[in-house]
């Protein structure tokens, strides 16, 4: 199947225009596209299947538990299938069937271990503040960013542990990167670090292909016989757009 990549276009700020790319089956939207939820308009009326992983920034100045319903039933009214703790199969052109095991998959500030993980915490707590949310009414802190990530992840883990019956091929689709490998190279390991990436590396070896956003920076890197692409714009302002491909497609 030759899949579409778009995520962190952060459309709320940047000027972007979303086209197609040619000979593409379906498109994946990775998350933080607008913190508005005004530039999924873009993606009415594709030219083919739409599924989206929401990130962490469609949630700015909202709670999340909340949301959830809101966006869902946005992006079902604009023909873009949204995906949280959810499995589908598709089928290609050529009949393979495709499973896509999708979620958040929060961070749970747990990258460098369980030693830094405090120190990954209060790193965390800075990055909650800018995305403003709250969850049931409270802070979405770190300290609850942190339950939200590890429910992600046991659903995840249980997914993707599923032996094959109805499809061919795994690709686990999540917005938060699920291995350090996937750090922006620009500030390397620090504790902030542990806000954009897990470690999920135990799980990779149960997708064919793990896509992730967040990270403002491109990947396309293989762990044994996973590989794991992420093609992220980010802010143009301040360079990460530069040799960025809107039309890059991933043959899964």
């Amino acid at each position: 199947m030759r899949v579409q990549l778009l995520s962190d276009l952060h459309l709320e700020t940047e000027d972007f225009q979303p086209l197609p790319a040619p000979g593409a089956e379906l498109l994946i939207l990775g998350g933080d596209i607008d913190s508005t939820w005004q530039g999924l308009a873009h993606f009415r009326d594709w030219p083919v299947p739409v599924l989206m992983v929401a990130g962490n920034h469609e949630f700015d100045d909202r709670d999340v538990a909340d949301t959830w319903p809101v966006l869902r039933a946005h992006c079902e009214a604009l023909g873009i299938r949204l995906l949280e703790r959810e499995s589908l199969v598709l089928s290609d052109a050529q009949g393979r069937r495709i499973r896509f095991v999708s979620t958040v998959r929060w961070c749970d500030f747990d990258a460098f271990g369980e030693a830094q993980r405090e120190k990954s915490m209060r790193a965390g707590h800075y990055f909650m503040r800018v995305q403003r949310s709250t969850f049931g009414g409270q802070p979405f802190d770190a300290a609850l960013v942190r339950e939200e990530a590890l429910a992600c992840k046991a659903w995840l883990a249980q997914a993707l542990a599923q032996q094959p019956t109805a499809w061919d091929t795994t690709v686990a689709l999540t917005h938060f990167a699920p291995s350090l490998r996937s750090a922006d190279p620009r500030y390397g390991h620090q504790s902030g670090t542990a806000s954009f990436c897990n470690a999920d590396d135990e799980l990779l070896p149960l997708a064919d292909v793990w896509i992730h956003g967040h990270l403002h920076c491109r990947h396309d890197y293989t762990v044994g016989r996973t590989r794991v692409v992420c093609n992220a714009r980010g802010h143009a302002r301040r360079g990460e757009a530069e040799g960025y491909d809107p039309l890059f497609v991933l043959d899964v």
